[in-house]
């Protein structure tokens, strides 16, 4: 299984390099971002560790250039940079997780690990609940057939909602199924994301609300949403693969 490093400083690369092949993993380390961009052109990976600050052009730059390609490998930020919004910035340009330095390896190991146990490559995934479907393949999530704009992070909550409509859902559950782990991680980033796609539900008339559960997480309404709206449609979920 390959997998691409990004990192800049000698030692620390050097380090994430061995380790990573030690575990059976084998290994592409470059040090900028443009490197990185030719490698990916000629080679496919199965994950990516990027390092925030790359001389150039960040990891955050490089992020939304692999997903502008089109490319779903998980990647994982790796940066001494631990402010919220930098996660969260982080994230909305396309990382799937995000480690602060400095780390143990053997965490570094298991969210590499997390980031492969993700979704299955060659599925297609589809859930339907009420007027939404989302396609994972595609990467787009449709209302009555109109595309509605997300960021990848939107998509993946919003995914599992629609994987799980009326249940409720623990904040560590969210966080684990889509941020991959529960540290390091504000549940109010959780509250900022969940903000982000009640706004866009309502824009799009999806006939879906997010309930909050006090104490407990989060809902997606779908049957009483949709009945409030006069729909009659009965909220279903169809799904090929479980939820991530």
């Amino acid at each position: 299984m390959k997998l691409l490093v990004v990192e800049d400083d000698p030692d620390m690369g050097g380090l994430v390099e061995r380790g990573l092949a030690a575990e059976g993993y084998d290994v592409t380390l470059v040090t900028n971002g443009v490197d990185a961009l030719i490698a990916l052109r000629g080679d496919t990976f199965s994950a990516a560790a990027i390092d925030v600050m790359l001389p150039g052009m960040s990891g955050f730059e490089l992020c939304r250039h692999i997903r502008e390609a089109a490319n779903p490998m998980p990647i994982l930020l790796l940066t001494a940079r631990d402010a919220i919004e930098d996660r969260v910035h982080g994230l909305d340009s396309g990382a799937d997780d995000y480690l602060t330095k400095p780390f143990a390896f053997a965490e570094l190991a298991a969210r590499v690990r997390a980031l492969l146990r993700r979704e299955p490559t060659g599925m297609r995934p589809q859930v339907s609940v009420g007027r939404l479907t989302i396609d994972s393949h595609e990467h787009q999530a449709l209302v009555s057939g109109h595309e509605m704009p997300l960021s990848r992070r939107e998509f993946t909550l919003l995914r599992l909602f629609a994987t799980n409509p009326d249940k409720t859902l623990s904040r560590a559950d969210i966080l684990e199924s889509v941020w991959g782990t529960t540290d390091n991680i504000g549940t109010n980033v959780i509250d900022q994301y969940v903000s982000y796609l009640r706004k866009k539900l309502d824009l799009a008339g999806a006939g879906l609300s997010i309930v909050t559960e006090r104490g407990r997480g989060y809902r997606l309404d779908a049957k009483n949403a949709l009945e409030s709206k006069g729909d009659k449609t009965e909220a279903k979920a169809t799904t090929e693969t479980p939820a991530p």
